[in-house]
């Protein structure tokens, strides 16, 4: 039996193949997944109504199971309407299940149209998509050296 929060067979087989600098998207119910995808990605459904699963629950899941060294948000862009709004509130449940799971590091936003290159990369090998209807709630995980 697995003793981490994970027990979804898949993502752990994806994420057990998986290495350092590997990339890993939790996408919110907006992210268009299927299209918007490195080459060597699979996309995992987790999406089985509007707000289940959330962005925030399947990374509590993740980093139970796997050492993380960045996390990344979708950055706003600086014409976008919300970019007046401030910090969209899901990043502070982000922080928080960053904290609680004892990852001592930040969000590190990076702006949309980058964000999505970035997940366009040959690193990126996981998607899960969520039915999180939190704007700007996707978050680019890339994946860290195991430390024991």
């Amino acid at each position: 039996m697995l003793k981490h929060e994970l027990i979804h067979p898949r993502i752990n087989e994806v994420l057990g193949r998986a290495g350092h600098h590997s990339k890993i998207l939790l996408a919110d119910g907006n992210y268009p997944a299927w299209n918007k995808k490195g080459p060597n990605a699979e996309v995992i459904s987790m999406n089985l109504s509007p707000g289940v699963i959330t962005v925030a629950q399947a990374l509590k899941a993740v980093l139970s199971a796997v050492q993380i060294d960045a996390v990344h948000t979708m950055g706003i862009p600086a014409d976008d309407p919300y970019a007046s709004e401030g910090e969209p509130p899901v990043w502070s449940e982000y922080r928080k299940v960053m904290a609680d799971s004892g990852l001592p590091l930040d969000l590190e936003p990076i702006l949309k149209w980058d964000f999505y290159q970035a997940v366009e990369s040959p690193d990126h090998v996981l998607t899960i998509q969520t039915g999180d209807q939190a704007l700007w709630g996707n978050l680019l995980l890339v994946m860290g050296c195991r430390q024991s």
